[in-house]
C-alpha cells in the first residue's frame, strides 16, 4: 500500500486529490493544511508570488519529511503537494493532508510536515509588490 503522495507541479493543486489519497477506513481523523497566497507581507502589498524549486532535491526532501512523519507520529498516510511557478492572491502553493486513527497524531504530523518543509526543502519564492520584487526563502 502506498502511504505517501509527493508532488511538485505547475498545475493547480487539488485539495480533493490530497484528501482522497489519505482517506482510509481505519482512520478517524484527517488533518489538512492549505497554504494560500496572501495579499501582504510586512506591511507591503503583494501582487503575486513566483515559486522556484530544485525539483529532484525538493522531491527527495519532501519524501524524507513524509517518511519521518509516518514513523514519528504513527500516522497512516500523508500527501505533500507544492506548486511551482507564478501564483496570484488566493492561489494555493502548498497542501498537506494526513490521516491517522486518532486526531492528535494527524494534527501533530501535519504541523511537523509544514514546519519542516519550510526549513529544509529547496523551494524559493519571489514576492512581487507594486514597487518591485524580492527573492525570499520559503521560510515562515
Amino acid at each position: 500500500m502506498n502511504t505517501t503522495s509527493i508532488k511538485i507541479t505547475s498545475e493547480k493543486l487539488n485539495l480533493q486529490e490530497c484528501y482522497d489519497f489519505v482517506a482510509d477506513p481505519s482512520c478517524g481523523g484527517i488533518a489538512v493544511f492549505v497554504g494560500t497566497v496572501r495579499n501582504a507581507t510586512q506591511n507591503k502589498e503583494v501582487t503575486q508570488l513566483d515559486f522556484s524549486t530544485y525539483k529532484p532535491m525538493a522531491i527527495k526532501e519532501m519524501q524524507k519529511i513524509a517518511d519521518a512523519a509516518l514513523d514519528k507520529f504513527g500516522v497512516k498516510k500523508i500527501a505533500i503537494h507544492h506548486a511551482e511557478g507564478l501564483l496570484t492572491i488566493g492561489d494555493i502553493p502548498v497542501i498537506i493532508t494526513v490521516s491517522s486513527p486518532h486526531r492528535k497524531a494527524a494534527f501533530d504530523a501535519c504541523q511537523y510536515a509544514i514546519d519542516t518543509l519550510k526549513e529544509t526543502v529547496p523551494i524559493w519564492k519571489k514576492e512581487f509588490f507594486e514597487d518591485g520584487e524580492v527573492w525570499v526563502n520559503a521560510h515562515p
